[in-house]
C-alpha cells in the first residue's frame, strides 16, 4: 500500500481537502480523495467558535473520529502546538502520533506573531523527534499567512524546518506562481500549498513541483455560505430554489444508508 508520504510526488500533487466534521470527511472519502487533513479553523467554526479557539484535547478527539470514519489517511492540524515549550509541542505530536492519524503539522506562529528563527527550529525538533518517522511531519512557515509576505525569510525558514527533520514543507498564503516555483526550488522536500484566490490551476502547480494542495478552512467556509444563501432565498424571496442543491447532498447521503 502506498504510504501517505509517498503519496506526495512533486509534478503530480496530492489533492488534499479539509473535512470539518465526520459528515464532511465521508463525502470527501466517498468522491475519491485520497488523503484529507483536517482543519482547526473549520473544526472551530463547526462548534461556533473562532479560529485559533481549539485545545488539544478537542483536536485529537476530533482525529480519531476521522480515523475511525474514513479509510483514507487523516492529517492534523496542530496549530503551533497548543504548548509554549517545545517539550509541550513533543507531549502534543507524541499523543497525535497514537490517534492513528498519518500525518501532522506544526507552524511558527503563536498568538503573539511569527516565532523567532531559533525559537521555531527548536520546536520543530521536538516534534520530529516526537513523531519518530510514524507520522508525516509538516513544517509551515506562517509569514505569508499572517500578513508578512516576506519571500526571503519564509524559505530561509522552511529550508531550517527541512534541516530538523520535517518530512513535508508548508507555507500557506503564497499568492503567485513565482512565490511557489522559488520556494519549491529551494527546498529538497515536498512542498505543500494552500488553494486560495489568485494561485492559478492545480495543472499550473503541478508544472511548478508542487506535491501537494489543500485547501484550508475553504470548504466549511463555502458550505456555511451555501447555508446562509439558501437562508436569506428562504427569508427575503420566500422561494425554494435551494432545494435543487439540498437533493444532491441527499444524494450524497443515500450511499452511507
Amino acid at each position: 500500500m502506498t504510504t501517505f508520504l509517498e503519496m506526495h510526488v512533486p509534478g503530480s500533487p496530492l489533492l488534499m481537502p479539509n473535512p470539518w466534521d465526520v459528515g464532511s470527511a465521508r463525502i470527501l472519502a466517498s468522491l475519491g480523495f485520497r488523503a484529507l487533513a483536517t482543519t482547526s479553523n473549520g473544526q472551530a467554526a463547526s462548534l461556533g467558535r473562532p479560529d485559533g479557539s481549539l485545545i488539544p484535547d478537542e483536536v485529537l478527539a476530533h482525529a480519531r473520529r476521522l480515523v475511525q470514519t474514513v479509510d483514507v489517511p487523516i492529517s492534523v492540524d496542530l496549530e503551533d502546538g497548543f504548548a509554549a515549550e517545545p517539550s509541550g509541542v513533543r507531549a502534543v505530536v507524541f499523543q497525535a502520533s497514537r490517534t492513528g492519524v498519518a500525518g501532522v503539522s506544526i507552524e511558527d506562529w503563536s498568538a503573539d506573531g511569527i516565532r523567532p528563527l531559533p525559537e521555531a527550529v527548536e520546536r520543530m525538533q521536538a516534534a520530529v523527534s516526537a513523531a519518530e518517522g510514524r507520522v508525516v511531519l509538516t513544517g509551515r512557515a506562517e509569514n505569508f499567512f499572517r500578513g508578512n509576505p516576506d519571500l526571503d525569510d519564509t524559505i530561509t525558514r522552511l529550508q531550517a524546518y527541512q534541516e530538523a527533520g520535517a518530512d513535508v514543507l508548508y507555507a500557506p498564503g503564497l499568492s503567485t506562481l513565482d512565490e511557489v516555483r522559488a520556494v519549491v526550488s529551494s527546498v529538497d522536500r515536498p512542498v505543500s500549498v494552500l488553494a486560495r484566490p489568485g494561485l492559478p490551476s492545480v495543472a499550473s502547480l503541478a508544472e511548478a513541483g508542487v506535491a501537494r494542495i489543500s485547501v484550508g478552512g475553504a470548504f466549511a467556509q463555502a458550505a456555511y455560505g451555501a447555508l446562509a444563501r439558501a437562508a436569506r432565498e428562504l427569508q427575503d424571496e420566500g422561494t425554494f430554489g435551494y432545494t435543487s442543491l439540498s437533493a444532491e447532498g441527499r444524494d450524497l447521503y443515500s450511499a452511507f444508508s
